[in-house]
């Protein structure tokens, strides 16, 4: 004789109905939870891409012919900016809108060759610097 429940049912039969409720509990929570994720990233990106930026680049040192090339931002376009300097110390400044993660700010010197140092400066705070000396060597401050 099995056991049946007061409708009639075996008591087996009525727990392997549940399992599938749990599982579609389970699942609309995790896609729930993966949507709440998205959003919060998108907002974040969203708020960064329109964030001001300054962005600072210094170049000091004893070297009399230096090359320096470092990235600008137009309008929201990027474009490269080079520059031959015959003194130092040297400043520049650009100001862009929006993520700019993995600049790249180098120095080369000439066949003269001599030292110098670069910095990149951010305004959230980002500092990277670099040193060269020698003919043609190249300092390289990157990442910003």
């Amino acid at each position: 004789m099995s056991e049946r429940s007061p409708g009639g049912a075996p008591e087996a039969m009525r727990r392997r109905r549940r399992w599938p409720w749990v599982l579609l509990v389970v699942v609309s929570a995790l896609a729930g939870g993966g949507a709440v994720a998205v959003g919060v990233v998108a907002g974040a990106l969203s708020r960064e891409a329109t964030k001001p930026l300054r962005i600072t680049y210094e170049v000091t040192g004893t070297a009399k012919d230096v090359t320096v090339t470092y990235p600008t931002w137009r309008d929201g376009d990027l474009s490269t900016a080079r520059l031959t300097l015959r003194t130092l110390p040297w400043a520049g400044e650009t100001r862009t809108r929006g993520f700019t993660s993995g600049g790249s700010f180098a120095v080369t010197l000439g066949a003269s060759g001599g030292e110098v140092a670069c910095a990149v400066t951010v305004d959230d705070g980002t500092v990277r610097t670099a040193t060269a000396s020698g003919a043609f060597a190249t300092a390289t401050c990157g990442g910003f």
